[in-house]
């Protein structure tokens, strides 16, 4: 069986996340010992042997849908956000000028991943929407890196989701450096996902107790909430613009 928690392993929480699938194992009664972490995310997505993993919504509706089940979203807390829901932030360098999105039309946007629903789908929508329009895409490979390519003036703008613009505000010094000038509207979060042939009402119960039983230390580190039920038509109902061309 394979397992993973990739979409926010962050260093300073993994011991956290560690401690989390160990209790979520528990009650599953089988699973892994460890975590995967030396697999693509879509080789580890695509696996038969599928036990548990989480993806991003705009994966799910573009390859994942029919493949693998949800099983269900975790809860963040996000300000804005209803349970289960997340957006993005539109990150600038404090020093610019600029205060508004609509001040960006013909920016040079820094992108994680074309697969991105937070660094991609979800703020070009509601930037067009605001008419506003980017004159280069510039590919990050990570929203870490999409907000250092902000700051190092590769890029005028960035837009990440906003848990990790928590852990990245509180970890990473750079982050001074930075202002927030918008916020996309709320889309349903990430969600955990198993193969097709597993039983997702025990390993929702086996999550959802995981939650229940952390400690307040590694709930707060996770930012784990709970554990609600997003139908499928909801995160295929949200709109995917074309994929950026980078340069």
């Amino acid at each position: 069986m394979h397992a993973s928690l990739p979409m926010y392993d962050f260093a300073s929480v993994r011991g956290s996340t560690d401690r989390f699938w160990q209790s979520i194992r528990t009650g599953l009664g089988q699973g892994p010992d460890e975590l995967c972490r030396d697999l693509d995310v879509w080789d580890a997505w695509a696996r038969p042997d599928l036990l548990l993993s989480q993806t991003c919504g705009l994966p799910y509706r573009s390859r994942l849908h029919g493949k693998v089940v949800i099983v269900g979203t975790p809860d963040y807390g996000l300000p804005g956000c209803g349970p289960g829901e997340y957006n993005s932030v539109f990150l600038a360098r404090e020093c610019d000028p600029r205060e508004t999105l609509p001040d960006f039309d013909g920016a040079r946007i820094a992108v994680n991943s074309q697969s991105s629903q937070s660094g991609w789908a979800g703020p070009i929508m509601h930037a067009r929407a605001k008419g506003v329009g980017f004159a280069e895409a510039i590919k990050s490979g990570a929203h870490v890196k999409s907000a250092d390519a902000v700051i190092n003036g590769t890029a005028d703008i960035a837009a990440i989701d906003a848990l990790s613009w928590r852990f990245i505000h509180a970890e990473e010094a750079f982050a001074a450096e930075l202002k927030v000038i918008d916020a996309t509207p709320p889309t349903p979060g990430l969600p955990y996902i198993t193969a097709l042939d597993r039983d997702t009402g025990a390993i929702f119960d086996a999550i959802e107790q995981a939650i229940a039983t952390l400690s307040d230390h590694d709930r707060a580190a996770l930012c784990l909430n709970g554990l609600v039920r997003i139908e499928p038509e909801a995160y295929l109902a949200v709109p995917t613009p074309p994929p950026p061309r980078f340069n």
